[in-house]
């Protein structure tokens, strides 16, 4: 047998299992006790089917003498079937699905096939039974019993399962979710009433609970089909006064409180909400009128229970992850009383439950109650750093995304986090050695741009970790890392990125006003950091780039930054510059700050949104820049007091670059309403009557059509200017002559500016006695303006006189006091080179002269002899471009960094090695020559000796004739010479070699540096 059945396929045939008598079955599950079991399996039938099983269920009750055993059989059978959820979801393995597959592939088969079954399950699929509603069936079959109950409890539980069913069928169409409060109050009362009743709280008790909760507020799952609501209410009125008029309901409510009794008190205050809402007519609510009043004269007891009990109850839902155990936890974390019941208990739950306890809402709450016990007094230290150990290492196992947000709500809770308390000395010590090892390990770590992504991950976290308990200190420490440690600003800016949630307000009370004003903690502790002591000019630099980094968005396509541009800027630069006055103010560091700011989104100029700069006083900021720019331009003046600053070329460039930015910004602003702005265009107007006229100019976006160009009336002398657009200014220093200055400071301003000035230039070429005033005038001015150009204005200037050479306006006569010997060659095509190498000797002889020498201080020379080296190496690009050869970047590329890098220092006790040129480039300038003709080489030698002099003569001129930008220059020149003289070899004979060696060493002698002498005489003898 043991085999057989294993190894014949014809086993359940040739066996088949008896009939089971259906009075045996139902009095052996009956005194198993197993009506759970027993709804399991009819559940797993087809809705009719299990219609049919009830009916002979019901059957078999009436026609036997019914006891109490057999009522409580059915009753618990009754709210099996309503509570038990869907059996065949449980897995596909599970007895219940293979008993559902079995009673369908027996339902298919043909009638007359049934019978041979193994099982020989009387089960007929063609026959329907009349009534497939299970409520009504259940109903009937309770109306029929009873008689037969006779215990309250019975009583109890017939009628709770009526009610409930009642209420779940017909007066409600959607499951209710009660609150978490209301669920744990019942299952505690549920777990008090049971307690009482000798009962162990278990989990097994709880999820009972947990499921008649459920099962009370969901929709029934059996659907009427022939009982109507009338039919229904008129049923339960009839059940209810029955048992009214036996007592028993009396009996019930007067008896200790049980289970039963309690489940049947909460389903009549069910049934009562639910009547009362309910909208019915005729029969209908003559009969909910009639249940009403029968419910309504039920008297229960108060059920009490304790914050011990619902403490109990919570810890083994969480224990057990039971249902609602995530919103078990927030209550959990929140509730006081509680926590004041046993807080060891309470502790000790939630140290071996932490995985449970990680969502962003308990650890907020969490945070919470640690913060509410650290401000009790005599509060318990040790208990408080277990309680901070276990919600810091619940916080850490968060997502990033929920770490944000309960950093954020920490924030607005506190700045100082757990230490904003009286209690939260006590711990300090542990925290501040947790946050001086954080960040020791992410600045050792490495702090450069390229970090790794797990690097950057673990830097997060541990930043994340030690934020959580204090974001101030934190954010600080952050600021004071970036600052401080070279190269950690790009590091710290990727990790704050990475937690926005530390982004949020706080409140910063002004002491001189006595109020609260609203400040992003990162911007305080930015501000704290660099106002505590005086910073470096490396820890500048990293300031600056760390708050550029943090005014960029957090992430792609979004907007929001850790710094706004206008925080910044009312914050850190608009208090600064209001102070320029003030010698200790770092004026340069200001400016980089706004221009950082105002680089941050300038896609947005042009947009007709509101731009952030209108926050930030922009009129009087664009007063405060233009005083600047004013004061600027006496750059090389000594300062006189403390009213003015002493300006650096570099910050004069920067406030320059600044103000027209700021201008472009607000003039897109002005002209999108300029109604909205009129007033303040004509205050800002005003307040500059004062200023230096130019400084007008780069104001120019904001004034548009509302003004005229204001110049001084000399310039119009000189230019052929419309009066619509222009008008004069009797300035004092700008007298008779002094046109051609004002015209010169115009073209230098704005390309614009340069245009419209060339264009409009009053010159007759055709008389040469105009010429030659204008060239002499022109000389005169640019030996005034030089000095005190940026480069960029003197970029400007020089295309102005590269225009005014080659259209013959500018008349340069070349001397020939460097020339020996009269060369025979076509020099036409080389003469702009050569007049403005001239031109600038002229006005450098001017500058130098004892009239003007007095002038600048020695950073103005200085400053002097960098625009002159900038205006030799364009000399030399325009040379080199008129070689129209493809190997003559070759020719300059190296030589041009030798000489670039080249110290005075380095290079007067060593030998000048200048870097031969390649075989490759000798053979690309032969072909080429072959190519394009005869290459002017002889001539391009000789430009190069007259600019070697004109530099020679100038650094000699030069006041203390020890100008490095001079020096590199001519060791540049002499390199290019080199370079070509050995590409073309018959340029020049062996002769002439030693004749321009001789000339240029004696050119040389003149210098007074024995070391610059010493390099250049060296670098001319290599000379071929």
């Amino acid at each position: 047998m043991e085999e057989a059945w294993r190894e014949s396929p014809f086993f359940p045939l040739q066996n088949p299992l008896p009939e089971v008598n259906y009075t045996v079955l139902v009095e052996l599950l009956k005194s198993l006790s197993a009506a759970d079991t027993f709804a399991h399996f009819l559940l797993c039938l087809p809705r009719h089917q299990l219609c049919s099983e009830l009916d002979q269920f019901s059957e078999h009750m009436k026609s036997n003498p019914v006891g109490e055993d057999d009522v409580h059989f059915f009753l618990e059978l009754w709210w099996q079937l309503w509570s038990r959820e869907d059996q065949l979801a449980e897995g596909q393995d599970s007895i219940e699905v293979l008993f559902a597959r079995r009673v369908a592939h027996l339902t298919s088969q043909p009638a007359s096939l049934t019978h041979h079954t193994a099982k020989r399950m009387k089960l007929d699929s063609t026959a329907s039974p009349n009534n497939t509603d299970v409520l009504d069936i259940l109903l009937h079959l309770l109306t029929d019993v009873k008689d037969a109950i006779s215990k309250p409890e019975h009583c109890a539980h017939a009628l709770s399962n009526c009610l409930d069913s009642l209420y779940t069928t017909f007066l409600t169409d959607q499951s209710v979710i009660l609150p978490i409060k209301d669920k744990l109050l019942f299952l505690s009362k549920a777990m008090s009433i049971r307690e009482k009743n000798n009962d162990k709280l278990t989990s097994e008790l709880l999820q009972e609970a947990q499921r008649d909760l459920r099962a009370s507020y969901t929709p029934s799952k059996f659907q009427p089909s022939r009982l109507s609501l009338f039919e229904a209410l008129k049923s339960a009125s009839e059940l209810t006064q029955s048992w009214q008029n036996h007592d028993l309901l009396k009996a019930c409510c007067s008896s200790p409180a049980s289970y039963t009794a309690f489940k049947l008190q909460q389903s009549v205050h069910r049934m009562l909400a639910a009547l009362e809402k309910a909208d019915m007519t005729g029969e209908e609510e003559v009969e909910k009128n009639k249940l009403g009043g029968l419910l309504a004269s039920l008297t229960f007891p108060v059920i009490e229970t304790s914050s011990e009990v619902s403490m109990r109850v919570a810890m083994t839902i969480i224990s057990h992850r039971l249902e609602d155990y995530h919103d078990v936890t927030v209550l959990f974390a929140s509730e006081t009383s509680w926590l004041a019941c046993d807080e060891q208990q309470w502790l000790e739950c939630l140290e071996k439950n932490q995985r449970a306890f990680q969502k962003c809402n308990t650890v907020i709450q969490l945070a919470s109650t640690l913060s509410s016990r650290l401000q009790t007094e005599n509060f318990d230290v040790s208990w408080s750093k277990r309680l901070l150990k276990v919600v810091t290492a619940v916080f850490t196992a968060l997502s990033l995304e929920d770490k944000n947000k309960a950093l954020a709500a920490i924030l607005k809770s506190s700045s100082k986090g757990f230490f904003g308390t009286s209690g939260g000395s006590a711990l300090i010590a542990s925290f501040e050695r947790e946050l001086n090892m954080a960040f020791n390990c992410i600045i050792q770590g490495g702090g450069g741009a390229s970090t790794a992504e797990g690097n950057l991950s673990t830097a997060v976290s541990l930043v994340a970790r030690v934020a959580f308990q204090n974001p101030e200190a934190t954010l600080r420490s952050c600021c004071h890392s970036a600052i401080s440690n070279k190269g950690a600003f790009s590091l710290v800016s990727k990790i704050l990125k990475q937690l926005p949630g530390l982004g949020g307000l706080t409140q910063c009370k002004e002491e001189s006003e006595g109020r609260r004003n609203p400040t992003h903690l990162l911007c305080r502790c930015l501000q704290e950091v660099t106002s505590a002591r005086s910073l470096s000019e490396n820890e500048k630099e990293q300031f600056h780039k760390f708050v550029a980094l943090l005014m960029v968005a957090t992430g792609e396509g979004e907007k929001e930054t850790l710094l706004s541009p206008q925080e910044l800027v009312n914050v850190f630069v608009l208090p600064n510059l209001a102070c320029s006055g003030n010698g200790t103010v770092d004026l340069k560091l200001s400016l980089q700050l706004l221009h950082a700011a105002l680089c941050v989104d300038t896609q947005e100029v042009a947009s007709s949104s509101a731009h952030w700069v209108l926050e930030c006083s922009p009129f009087p900021l664009l007063f405060i820049l233009a005083q600047l720019q004013d004061q600027a331009l006496r750059c090389w003046e000594k300062p006189l007091g403390s009213a003015v600053h002493r300006w650096s070329m570099e910050t004069s460039e920067l406030l320059t670059s600044v103000l027209i930015t700021l201008a472009q910004v607000v003039g897109a602003q002005v002209e999108a309403t300029p109604s909205r702005w009129s007033r303040a265009l004509f205050w800002l107007h005003d307040k500059m009557k004062g200023l230096d006229w130019t400084v007008y100019f780069y104001l120019k976006p904001v004034w548009g059509v509302h003004f005229k160009n204001e110049v001084p009336s000399s310039l119009l002398a000189v230019c052929d200017l419309p009066e619509q657009e222009w008008s004069a200014l009797n300035l004092p220093q700008y007298g008779h002559g002094t046109g051609l200055l004002a015209w010169m400071e115009c073209c230098a301003l704005s390309d614009s500016l340069q245009s419209t000035m060339l264009s409009r230039l009053d010159l007759d070429q055709r008389r040469s006695e105009h010429v030659s005033m204008f060239s002499k005038g022109l000389l005169v001015a640019l030996t005034q303006t030089m000095p005190w150009c940026s480069v960029p204005q003197w970029s400007r200037l020089l295309g102005t006189l590269k225009e005014l050479i080659t259209s013959g306006r500018l008349h340069v006569p070349f001397s020939l006091e460097y020339v020996e010997f009269l060369p025979l060659l076509d020099l036409r095509q080389f003469s702009y080179e050569l007049c403005l190498s001239v031109l600038m000797l002229r006005v450098l002889q001017l500058l130098c002269g004892s009239s003007c020498s007095h002038w600048l201080s020695g950073d103005g020379w200085a400053h002097v002899a960098r625009l002159y080296a900038h205006t030799m190496r364009e000399v030399m690009n325009s040379l080199k471009a008129k070689l129209a050869l493809p190997a003559s970047g070759a020719l300059t590329g190296s030589t041009q960094v030798h000489a670039a890098q080249l110290k005075v220092s380095e290079v007067s006790s060593t030998p000048v090695k200048t870097p031969k040129m390649p075989q490759d480039c000798l053979e690309d300038l032969s072909e080429s020559a072959q190519t394009l003709g005869q290459v002017p080489s002889q001539e391009v030698l000789f430009v190069l000796s007259q600019i070697f002099c004109h530099v020679q003569h100038i650094q000699v001129m030069m006041p203390g004739g020890q100008s490095e930008p001079l020096f590199l220059s001519s060791l540049e020149i002499l390199s290019h010479y080199q370079a070509i003289a050995g590409a073309f070899p018959e340029s020049s004979s062996p002769l002439e070699n030693e004749n321009i060696k001789h000339f240029f060493n004696t050119i040389t002698d003149n210098l007074e540096n024995q070391e610059m002498k010493s390099v250049l005489q060296q670098k001319i003898a290599q000379l071929a």
